[in-house]
């Protein structure tokens, strides 16, 4: 056979060449892993009870429908009863909302306010730097817990005040983070020729440099989230939390310890609802698309 006969390959390779080059890579970003995938459907239920719950309940959370004490699962009571007789699931279906919406809150205003603040040590003087970082230290110092109990002793436990301390307890575990990616990404080359041009501070923090501490500050973010979950319910646990006759998960395990001895169901589903909600933030925060990868702007990865 002559060469001429014999065929080219590259034209077989060119039409793949799209494929395999940025559209593959876009796919592998979206792609969640199946582990990634269970957390996300865990999240998104427990999202979903804390929005509907109080308008799809049964019964009044706060009435007592039974004349059975952490009665077993039924037709009619479909995760028993609690210790006084009260519906289980319509207690939990309004615990998450306290539970999901004040670890959220928290979580958004902990983060928040550690990204600002690291993007503001990132580009002001050494002074400010200095400041902020020694007063964020001396919290940090503090135990989470210590410092809650300290609080709720010295103010009263209310639900503002929650919010409050979980999001001061964890507002400079986000700094930190949020103080390294923006002094990193402040001495990289688009950083500094935005400088050179002439753009303002503020210009260069929102808008050159925000933009790549999304991806780690997400997934920070979801560790804070998941934290305060459990400090949370740590304090209601031991009295100090959502008080009655409101309840969160944690309250609804403490309120119906004494059926511990039994296995009820009333103080075994609201453990197994904090463990499901803690694992599938962790699940998918693990199965993140590009966690931990920075990206300059200009194309460079």
């Amino acid at each position: 056979m002559s060469p001429q006969a014999i065929p080219s390959p590259e034209p077989q390779l060119a039409a793949h060449s799209p494929e395999t080059g940025s559209a593959r890579r876009r796919r592998s970003r979206i792609a969640l892993s199946a582990a990634g995938r269970v957390g996300l459907a865990l999240v998104v239920f427990w999202m979903i009870v804390a929005l509907l719950g109080p308008w799809i309940v049964p019964h009044r959370p706060g009435a007592v429908v039974s004349s059975e004490v952490f009665a077993p699962m039924s037709l009619r009571f479909p995760l028993g009863t609690d210790f006084l007789g009260r519906d289980m699931l319509s207690r939990i279906l309004i615990g998450a909302r306290y539970t999901v919406g004040l670890a959220l809150a928290a979580a958004l205003a902990a983060s928040l306010a550690g990204t600002v603040l690291g993007l503001l040590v990132a580009i002001s003087g050494r002074w400010v730097e200095e400041a902020v970082s020694r007063i964020l230290d001396a919290i940090i110092c503090i135990p989470s817990k210590i410092f809650a109990l300290v609080m709720v002793a010295a103010f009263g436990s209310s639900v503002p005040l929650l919010l409050l301390t979980a999001a001061i307890s964890y507002t400079p575990g986000a700094f930190r983070i949020a103080r390294s990616l923006a002094v990193n990404l402040s001495v990289t080359d688009y950083v500094q020729a935005a400088r050179v041009r002439g753009e303002r501070r503020l210009h260069v923090a929102c808008i050159e440099m925000l933009p790549n501490m999304i991806h780690p500050m997400l997934a920070d973010f979801g560790l804070r989230f998941m934290f305060i979950v459990l400090l949370l319910s740590g304090l209601s646990f031991l009295g100090l939390g959502v008080q009655p006759p409101a309840a969160d998960l944690g309250s609804l395990i403490r309120e119906n310890i004494s059926g511990l001895g039994e296995g009820a169901p009333a103080v075994i589903l609201p453990a197994i609802a904090i463990a499901t909600l803690t694992i599938g933030v962790n699940l998918m925060i693990d199965a993140l698309p590009g966690r931990g990868r920075r990206t300059e702007r200009g194309g460079a990865a």
